[in-house]
């Protein structure tokens, strides 16, 4: 199997409809497998998969348990060489899977690999190159994890070191609208930390893809539409607890120590023992 691709959904039936019509498309050139973790939707996200795409793989949770665990129950099962985490809100180009395979089978040294997001208007989204937005530059910066990222894309963003819209680069973080990941690399890592329930999971998994030993890529040849929902959330309680939340938990791992991920107690991609539904 070259392909397993991981949607996670939550109440976005319509936008899931989109998410996967353009991602199967993408792929229907190469084998692959897909997979659905719904988080307890009460849209009938279930029952439209069921009927419209009988062969995706449904793994239909009793409740919303966010982002990382939902990914990590489908990451126990897939079997491709290489595992696409793609968001329910985003729309996978036309020959954005073929052309972003490529690019890994060229570069054995790959772990991961982000494409040029745009906007439903056509409109560039800068964090398609560094995987975090303002407030996470911010948090980097005062925290003093700003020196574990290279060459300034961190510190100063515009300098001549950072790459152009158009520039294929090594990356920091990978967005995780669109995440394709080498199996070998996680089966290295293990599986993502559970404790980042709605953000920082792209940005923690991307950063420990990067101290085993594997890069990272800003692959600009190809792209993604994205509609940007999880960052049009209303402004909450809920949501503030969750995002500085996930800052809080990447620092506590991260600022002192950089942990040996041999030892840091992640459990790996081992099979698991629960039936997909």
């Amino acid at each position: 199997m070259k392909l397993s691709i991981v949607v996670v959904s939550h109440n976005t039936c319509n936008l899931l409809r989109i998410a996967l019509n353009a991602a199967i498309r993408a792929a229907q050139d190469v084998s692959h497998e897909v997979f659905v973790v719904d988080n307890a939707s009460a849209d009938k996200s279930v029952a439209m998969l069921n009927t419209e795409f009988p062969d995706v793989k449904i793994i239909a949770n009793d409740k919303n348990e966010g982002m990382a665990r939902a990914y990590n129950h489908a990451l126990k099962l897939a079997t491709g060489e290489y595992i696409l985490l793609v968001n329910a809100d985003t729309i996978t180009g036309k020959k954005t899977v073929e052309k972003a395979l490529e690019f890994m089978d060229m570069h054995a040294g790959a772990g991961g690999l982000g494409v040029r997001m745009i906007t439903p208007e056509g409109k560039f989204l800068k964090e398609s190159k560094r995987g975090f937005n303002k407030p996470w530059e911010t948090f980097f910066k005062l925290t003093g994890l700003a020196k574990h990222f290279s060459k300034s894309r961190l510190t100063n963003p515009e300098s001549k070191d950072w790459v152009e819209e158009f520039q294929t680069s090594e990356s920091d973080i990978i967005n995780g609208a669109f995440m394709l990941l080498r199996k070998e690399a996680l089966n290295h890592i293990g599986l993502m930390d559970e404790r980042f329930h709605t953000y920082g999971y792209d940005i923690d998994y991307s950063y420990r893809i990067r101290l085993a030993g594997f890069k990272n890529y800003y692959f600009p040849k190809t792209y993604i539409i994205n509609f940007n929902i999880q960052n049009k959330v209303k402004f909450s309680w809920i949501h503030i607890k969750e995002y500085y939340g996930a800052m809080i938990i990447f620092a506590s791992k991260y600022l002192f120590k950089v942990p040996d991920l041999k030892v840091e107690g992640i459990p790996q991609l081992i099979p698991p023992s629960y039936e997909v539904k």
